[in-house]
């Protein structure tokens, strides 16, 4: 689903955000990564988003390179919903038609985008504020519309950076609850947090940790850390 082998990441100014970094991940796996501001965490992700293609090394998402051509790389994004930690909500527009935004190039009827939406937010529980205007909601339903969003596309994987940063610990809990809950379905799920009080008891997830843009892998078993692979 996701291969990794020897990935490295150099930006223009010169700062190297990953470094050798080879994993696999596989469909319908947990997974978060663990690590301070600055370690490569978000670096990762936007490399599979194709936002940026490695500088050394392969990389693959579901078994296609990421360093083919720009139209090839959207029509893989389609397979992918993202929650990034700006939730890049429209203000002046209501609930329903920010999650509405999220499949508008897929090419199906508003009657249907309408119904995909509503059932997004009803799984996301906010179907109470399908009519609401965005400005007007909390931190945590905000989050939950940009989690309706990405799940409205039917994905195949999600990646959600820090989606727990400016929440409370309940708000936070429940979130991840929420995002964890999609691997029932065969989705992939890719959480980045550096809140690993949260996680620290989950049992059926892999963790990365990433420091300085070196992947340290970790498996959880019994509710605890056992490295099994330092890379």
């Amino acid at each position: 689903m996701i291969e990794a082998n020897g990935v490295f990441l150099r930006y223009k100014d010169g700062t190297e955000a990953l470094k050798n970094v080879t994993l696999t991940i596989k469909q319908g796996e947990l997974v978060y990564i663990t690590g301070p501001s600055g370690s490569g965490k978000t670096s990762f992700l936007k490399l599979l988003m194709g936002m940026e293609q490695p500088t050394g090394g392969t990389l693959k998402v579901f078994d296609q390179p990421m360093t083919g051509k720009e139209r090839e790389i959207r029509k893989l994004r389609r397979k992918i919903g993202p929650v990034f930690q700006e939730f890049k909500l429209i203000e002046g527009r209501t609930v329903l038609e920010n999650v509405m935004i999220g499949i508008r190039f897929l090419g199906i009827s508003p009657k249907k985008m309408k119904e995909a939406a509503t059932n997004a937010l009803h799984k996301v529980g906010l179907s109470h504020k399908i009519s609401s205007k965005v400005e007007n909601l909390s931190w945590g339903e905000a989050q939950r519309v940009a989690i309706a969003r990405a799940v409205v596309r039917k994905p195949a994987l999600i990646l959600a950076d820090e989606p727990t940063g400016n929440l409370d610990y309940e708000n936070a809990v429940h979130i991840l609850k929420l995002l964890t809950s999609f691997t029932d379905s065969n989705v992939t799920v890719i959480i980045t947090t550096h809140a690993t009080h949260l996680i620290e008891n989950e049992k059926n997830a892999t963790f990365l940790r990433v420091n300085a843009g070196e992947f340290t892998i970790e498996r959880s078993r019994n509710g605890g850390y056992d490295e099994d692979i330092i890379l």
